[in-house]
């Protein structure tokens, strides 16, 4: 019988656990695309990435960062100068998953959305009132995209989850038990971190290329 995911903000790794026996690798090896022969990139991409940045942090002093600016300013940019607009890719959107989270003091709430790339490369946003909304949250919610995918078992799929100032990357291989891996956190804090970004974004491109 086959089992199907409600994504909505209810989900959460031990749910996954528990009804799909997805197991998280902590081995290193398991997600090479992230750290391993990464492609160089050039003084002209880093002269955008550094304008983005440049904008990002004039944007956030002013206080005018809303909602829907971070896909205009940051996630857009990156995936223009990723090539995943251009051919081979093809890309569709998911409807958007509202996310909330209680803690002692308040309610925490936002929302995420997806793009996928050829069916193999996922794009979340994590919107959020605050930016200090941790992308954790976003995890399981992403995760649960990634396990619908119907993609063949034996093909890896990638996924890059953001909320503006930080990106993870996230590794599925589905198999009979569904593994996944992370990447460490980037941030846009970090002098160097954006260049990285762009590196093995285009590096999963490359990927999916040959893997098609």
């Amino acid at each position: 019988m086959v089992q199907t995911i409600a994504i909505s903000e209810k989900i959460t790794l031990k749910y996954l656990r528990e009804n799909f026996n997805l197991q998280r690798s902590e081995e290193k090896e398991f997600f090479p695309e992230w750290y391993e022969n990464l492609p160089q990139i050039s003084e002209t991409d880093k002269a955008f990435l550094d304008r983005v940045r440049s904008r990002y942090f004039y944007q956030l002093d002013e206080g005018t960062l809303l909602e829907g600016g971070v896909k205009m300013m940051m996630v857009a940019p990156l995936l223009d100068i990723a090539g995943f607009y251009d051919a081979p890719f093809k890309t569709r959107f998911e409807p958007t998953v509202s996310v909330e989270v209680e803690t002692e003091e308040e309610i925490l709430q936002g929302r995420i959305d997806a793009l996928v790339v050829q069916n193999q490369f996922w794009v979340w946003v994590l919107e959020a009132k605050r930016t200090t909304f941790s992308l954790s949250l976003g995890i399981p919610q992403a995760l649960a995209y990634m396990l619908c995918n119907p993609n063949n078992i034996d093909k890896p799929i990638f996924g890059i989850l953001t909320g503006g100032e930080d990106f993870i990357f996230i590794k599925l291989i589905k198999r009979q038990t569904p593994i996944y891996g992370l990447s460490r956190k980037f941030s846009i804090m970090n002098e160097g971190d954006l260049y990285d970004v762009l590196k093995i974004m285009r590096h999963i491109g490359e990927f999916i290329i040959i893997a098609k």
